[in-house]
């Protein structure tokens, strides 16, 4: 195994942090525009406050990875990307700004409103005047508290394609790689503290400046209206470029499931398509899995991604297992095409079907070399599973049922990346992998025959919506070029490189591409 290269992530570094800032930015700046009038308006009805409490409360107690899932259904504000992520960090911002500018205006003393009142000042100056300035230091702190939350929640957002430093932290739990999951938790840490400390500063600087407000009252109503202007000003320059996603000229966008092949597999379609079209892509990688990368190419979130064609035929389709590879393909064209106006390319060249995996060394001791002569162990055996499987209809109860697998206990339900290492610890003893993972030989580990033919074939193939290529036809003709050009061995490979030599997924295709004469 190679050691981490840190130079080969430093572009990216740079790109996903950048992605992290703009996410935390404007999510704060909409949440600090939104949550301190709120605040105000929660001093002045008391029972609306109740109202906005109970709301502000109940959102905050969601899980944020169930916040975001949620959105993805969501008309006009859901969907896949920044946009949605936005509106998740909004929201989770909103309790600590309302929270602290209410305590901050009702902990006033009474006496010196009174005092504003009997000088003749109007509720406007009072508030801006009085309240706000006294308030300043508790609104602050609120502020702070969001910023921190905000950075932090924000690494989920790559599970729906949002960007962010949480891209190397899901790639790294995927392929079991710390030195990547300390790559994006260690810049989102420092940019949480950097932020606190930042805003600590402001804080005190607004302290002690309230010292020199008699000089003109109107000072700070001023500044906070400049702020007010320029950051408005920069949110309409992010919005134009944020949430206009993929309608950029000449921009495609790519997808990826999360887990090291899917990866793979967008790189390939994204650098052939960057090396042979005139067209820029984006890549959206690490989406959640099957079902949000089908809705994000159906509703043109993004353009196209790899699925597999057994996949498509039982999970999205929701048909019975088949063998004939043929028809599971043709089915799969057809159905997309009349019913998800998508495009259904040839083969890549290679079936990833489910490999059930046990331990090379229970295989040799129990002399099992199929998935039936397995079933005998199995009540006292702990098995494993990532949530997709144990949902589709070519999963775990299907497999079950054919093979008659009782475990004593219900399977541990896990990330997919993590599913290799656990059985090859010994936390479980059988689980559902990828047959192409490099990991399998180097961990020792033993694929079962399936010799029911349970699983349906699992072909790698483009699928794109028919939208983009109808606006550019030149991708359906540089993908279909592809077809069959990656053989079972060289996906192994690929993945071992990733998963084990530690090299970047854009070097290893970039590399692939050359050796096999498809980057011109």
């Amino acid at each position: 195994m190679t050691n981490f290269s840190f130079t080969s992530f430093s572009p990216e570094l740079l790109q996903r942090i950048g992605e992290h800032l703009i996410l935390v930015f404007t999510a704060m700046n909409i949440a600090i525009f939104i949550g301190i009038p709120l605040g105000i308006l929660s001093t002045r009805y008391h029972k609306l406050a109740n109202c906005i409490f109970f709301i502000v409360n109940a959102i905050q107690t969601i899980p944020s990875l169930a916040m975001f899932g949620f959105l993805i259904t969501v008309p006009v504000i859901g969907g896949i990307g920044r946009k949605p992520a936005i509106i998740a960090l909004i929201l989770y911002a909103l309790l600590p700004i309302v929270r602290n500018t209410y305590l901050g205006i009702i902990q006033v003393d009474k006496g010196i409103t009174e005092a504003g009142k009997a000088m003749g000042m109007t509720g406007q100056q009072i508030l801006f005047l009085i309240e706000i300035p006294l308030a300043v230091s508790m609104i602050s702190t609120g502020v702070r508290v969001s910023v921190v939350i905000c950075v932090g929640v924000a690494t989920i957002a790559a599970a729906i394609g949002g960007g962010g430093l949480g891209v190397f932290i899901f790639r790294g739990i995927s392929t079991i790689n710390n030195q990547l999951i300390l790559l994006g938790a260690i810049p989102a840490t420092i940019i949480a503290l950097v932020a606190d400390w930042g805003i600590s500063l402001l804080e005190k600087s607004m302290t002690q400046y309230k010292k020199f407000r008699s000089k003109s009252k109107k000072n700070i109503l001023t500044i906070c209206t400049i702020i007010m202007v320029i950051t408005l000003s920069l949110l309409g320059i992010i919005n134009k470029h944020l949430f206009l996603g993929n309608q950029g000229s000449n921009t495609i966008v790519i997808g990826a499931k999360n887990f090291t092949e899917s990866l793979i597999l967008g790189e390939f379609l994204a650098q052939n398509i960057e090396k042979t079209t005139n067209l820029k892509v984006e890549r959206r990688f690490n989406l959640g899995g099957t079902f949000i990368c089908h809705e994000a190419v159906k509703n043109r979130k993004i353009d196209g991604y790899v699925e597999y064609s057994g996949t498509a035929f039982t999970a999205i389709l929701a048909q019975k297992p088949i063998s004939d590879s043929q028809k599971v393909y043709q089915q799969v064209k057809a159905a997309y095409n009349d019913k998800f106006n998508l495009e259904v390319m040839p083969s890549l060249g290679f079936k990833n079907t489910y490999a059930v995996l046990i331990r090379q060394q229970d295989a040799e001791k129990y002399n099992i070399r199929t998935i039936s002569e397995v079933s005998k162990y199995t009540p006292q055996w702990q098995a494993g599973f990532d949530h997709e499987f144990l949902a589709r209809e070519d999963g775990y109860l299907g497999l079950a049922k054919t093979y008659n697998l009782n475990f004593h206990l219900p399977p541990n339900v896990m990330d997919l990346g993590l599913i290799y290492r656990v059985l090859a610890n010994k936390k479980v003893d059988l689980v559902a992998g990828n047959s192409t993972d490099g990991s399998i030989p180097i961990l020792k580990l033993t694929m079962l025959e399936d010799d029911k033919n349970y699983f349906p074939p699992y072909e790698a193939i483009p699928v794109f919506n028919k939208e983009t290529l109808q606006q550019y036809p030149q991708i359906k003709t540089v993908v279909q070029q592809l077809a069959g050009k990656i053989s079972t061995s060289a996906m192994q490979q690929l993945n071992y490189q990733v998963d084990y030599s530690r090299k970047s997924v854009t070097e290893v295709v970039n590399n692939f591409l050359i050796k096999n004469k498809l980057d011109s």
